[in-house]
């Protein structure tokens, strides 16, 4: 704060002063919170920001990224017109994303369906168009692209002044060259942060610290999966055919060639993903580099140079005027971290934004509002730091950071696994299923069965239509519902609840009632502060025995662990008796399901597996064969089934005396691509797929898990204030008249051409035969046989709402 004493409070103190900092300062004050502070240890936009190459695209592959984009340009034009203060923005250049294969020409169509339902507009161009719209471009191997009007460039110092300016207006203060160089949090969750100008006391921190994020980290005691990598970009002297085109040039994007361009002036800035690529500072980075770049290295760049040339060939008649090589960051899956730092209180972060400029806007926008008003408009799990756990380290962050890298415009089709840093997580069984001929994914890096190769040399065909491994699972869904089959599901995440107010603190949790009897399963719903869906669980109520006392297992999707953990530990009250520990990287589960399941379990376990000793809903602690288990009577398959949880040192054993006493009934093994088919049979929902803080549970047909007339619970005001208001959305169970692909999450939902949902989830169920969908419409078409059209690649097919699980909807092969 030039030439004035810096303050010692503050509500808020954001650490960095690149996009990402000057954003989330900016819209904290836009909330209403102006008793905030930005502290940056050298001048604004010192880091990344200042030589980004600053493209302005609507593209992200989900809606909430699209949201935060559209955001982002709205914001970035008003600043444009801001006549006190100007910010240089090349808005509606257009850009176009080339393709190659009809694979990506799917994905493009099925994302221009996604974007409609936010309102963004984007056409599906042919090789010819392409051309024509950018004159320097040659259709050689070219099928055509994807086209955004709203393409364009900013400039990065005059936006991040434009946004520290607007905050200071509104009470927030600007401290430079202020490093911080230690963080203390006290006993109640406050902040102190020391800096070499003095100490400031705040109630939250804010990390904003782009390629020095994890120094800051280190200040609290946490590394974040933030890696940085060398990009290079060139500007080339000026070229007579922009200026002969009489239009500024379309930004250009190439997963061809790993390039992309956008005009500079009177000619080119051409950026490089190359195959060669190079982490950064890995090792440290020096206190110097500060408006700092990296050495020049064109010849690691050739490869993709050529294939320039070959697309543009007039870039082998034009002359290079400058080079710029500097560190951008990547996180494991190439998407920002924003959002709440994991086991930490009153602690956020804004880094990893690999396309920050363009998109620093709308993620500093969400941030805002998850600090002001405990969540976002928008379901923000894409971007939470929580969704990845104690694998991810920044070895492997590196390692996933070169292959997204060396595959940026690449987007990853459905069911695609890519490889590098695996495997990371795996159990004792990881590598016997593979030499039983299991296709492994990963879920939240554990190794996980996708379904059964028939042969060895068996490969799949990525794209978004039906492909070979959909007659693959018909025959795992018709063993499981006729015989029996058995998987893995690794991951699942398991806490351990013990303390005498475990049940009043689950109660107060939980939106519905949930059984405390010993020996009995429930299945509950938590809610945020606003009445809107937080979190799901299995609740298992285990009776003391020699293996410890009565306790429960809190049972939830395996990407959940941190911010399910976070959740439940912060509402833990003082007084209340309530002790919570993870056994998710203990424990596996191993699932038989099947008409046969109980006979298989009976020749493994001494106890009496009949449905009258062990219903449906039951938990029980056994044996099978010599390994020690705890056995839950659930299903998400539709069929008599039993999740059988083994500590990992035994599943070995358990599953060798399963696969022996299966083989009097044929069983088979199977992977969770047959339990995504089997589970919108049943019209039971993914959490963060179909379970999402943007709907609450009357809205997502979770009704029957409420209990208003119960105590108070997190929620029930703002739930009961929703209610009176009228629901906004309902999710529909949808058949659609398609065999060619399924409706894949995004995909517009529509009424005589008006867009009026949005679909969650699709896939084919074998066992009704039938292409079902999740989608979220208006309420007033929801109800059963209204028909209306689902788009599937670019094509709208007819639909036909029905009720939700068409498979034994009397759940009587599951109770059997």
């Amino acid at each position: 704060m030039d030439g004035k004493q810096m303050r010692d409070q503050a509500r808020v103190v954001v650490i960095g002063g690149g996009i990402a900092g000057c954003s989330a300062l900016y819209h904290l004050t836009q909330e209403g919170w102006t008793d905030v502070m930005l502290i940056e240890r050298d001048e604004l936009t010192s880091g990344t920001t200042w030589h980004s190459a600053a493209q302005v695209t609507n593209f992200g592959m989900s809606q909430t990224m699209v949201g935060l984009k559209t955001h982002s340009i709205t914001l970035y034009k008003e600043l444009r017109d801001d006549p006190e203060y100007p910010v240089g923005y090349n808005y509606g250049d257009g850009g176009i994303r080339l393709a190659n294969t009809q694979a990506q020409m799917d994905g493009y169509r099925q994302f221009t369906s996604m974007a409609a339902g936010m309102g963004v507009e984007f056409e599906v161009l042919d090789a010819a168009e392409c051309a024509r719209r950018h004159p320097l471009i040659s259709t050689d191997n070219l099928l055509g692209g994807l086209w955004d009007p709203t393409d364009g460039h900013i400039d990065p110092a005059q936006l991040c002044q434009a946004l520290a300016r607007r905050a200071r207006l509104a009470g927030a203060e600007v401290n430079r060259h202020t490093p911080v160089t230690r963080l203390t949090q006290h006993a109640d969750s406050t902040w102190t942060v020391h800096t070499e100008k003095g100490d400031v006391r705040c109630e939250i921190v804010v990390n904003a610290g782009g390629y020095r994020c994890n120094e800051i980290g280190a200040m609290m005691g946490v590394q974040h999966p933030v890696a940085s990598m060398e990009h290079q970009y060139f500007l080339t002297e000026d070229i007579p055919a922009i200026a002969e085109a009489g239009h500024r040039m379309p930004l250009l994007r190439c997963p061809i060639s790993d390039y992309y361009s956008r005009q500079e002036k009177g000619g080119l800035l051409l950026g490089f993903y190359e195959q060669d690529c190079r982490t950064w500072g890995m090792d440290g980075i020096d206190p110097k580099f500060t408006n700092a770049l990296c050495p020049d290295d064109l010849d690691r760049v050739t490869d993709v140079l050529e294939g320039a040339f070959a697309r543009m060939p007039v870039l082998m008649e034009t002359g290079i005027r400058e080079v710029v090589n500097g560190p951008i960051t990547y996180t494991i899956d190439g998407a920002p971290l924003v959002g709440p730092i994991p086991g930490k209180r009153n602690a956020f972060c804004i880094i990893g934004l690999r396309a920050g400029l363009g998109e620093g806007g709308g993620h500093g926008w969400l941030l805002a509002q998850q600090i002001v008003h405990g969540e976002a408009q928008y379901d923000t799990w894409v971007i939470d730091p929580r969704r990845f756990t104690g694998h991810a380290t920044v070895e492997l962050t590196a390692l996933k950071a070169i292959e997204d890298y060396q595959n940026e415009f690449r987007f990853h089709f459905p069911h695609e696994h890519r490889p590098a840093g695996r495997p990371m997580k795996t159990t004792p069984l990881t590598q016997v299923l593979i030499s039983e001929g299991a296709e492994m994914g990963t879920v939240n890096g554990w190794e996980r069965v996708d379904y059964i190769k028939p042969t060895q040399d068996f490969k799949e065909t990525l794209g978004f239509k039906f492909n070979e491994v959909h007659d693959v699972v018909a025959k795992e869904v018709t063993a499981i519902s006729t015989n029996v089959g058995m998987t893995e599901v690794s991951g699942f995440n398991r806490f351990e609840l013990t303390g005498t107010d475990v049940h009043s603190f689950l109660d107060r949790m939980m939106c519905g009632t949930v059984t405390k009897r010993e020996g009995r399963v429930g299945l509950g719903y938590l809610l945020n502060n606003h009445g809107l869906l937080k979190a799901e669980a299995t609740i298992a109520n285990i009776p003391a025995s020699d293996r410890g006392p009565a306790r429960v297992w809190y049972g939830s999707a395996a990407a959940s662990e941190y911010h399910d953990m976070d959740w439940l530990k912060a509402h833990i009250k003082a007084d209340e008796d309530v002790k919570i520990r993870s056994l998710t990287n203990a424990q596996t589960i191993l699932v038989i399901a099947g008409p046969k399941a109980r006979d298989v379990l009976s020749m493994t376990a001494r106890e009496d597996w009949s449905r009258e000793a062990f219903p449906w809903l039951s938990v029980r602690e056994t044996h099978i064969g010599i390994a020690p288990a705890t056995v839950l009577g659930v299903s998400f398959s539709g069929e008599l089934a039993y999740e059988i949880h083994v500590p990992n040192e035994s599943l070995h054993a358990a599953y060798v005396a399963l696969r022996k006493a299966g083989e009097a009934y044929g069983m088979t093994l199977f992977g969770s691509r047959a339990v995504e088919s089997m589970r919108m049979e049943k019209g039971f929902l993914h959490w963060k797929s179909d379970i999402l803080t943007e709907f609450d549970p009357f809205e997502t047909g979770l009704e029957r898990f409420v209990q208003l007339s119960k105590g108070d619970f997190i929620g029930k005001d703002a739930l009961e204030k929703r209610m009176v208001a009228g629901q906004q959305r309902k999710l529909v169970t949808l058949v659609i008249d398609a065999k060619h692909a399924p409706a894949h999450g995004g995909a517009s939902v529509r009424l005589d051409g008006r867009i009026i949902g949005t679909v969650t989830s699709g896939d084919w169920g074998h066992r009704v035969d039938k292409n079902l969908a999740f989608a979220f419409i208006e309420p007033e078409f929801s109800p059963v046989g209204t028909t209306m059209t689902v788009d599937i690649i670019g094509e709208a097919f007819a639909a036909e709402v029905i009720e939700s699980g068409p498979y034994d909807p009397e759940y009587s092969r599951i109770r059997s």
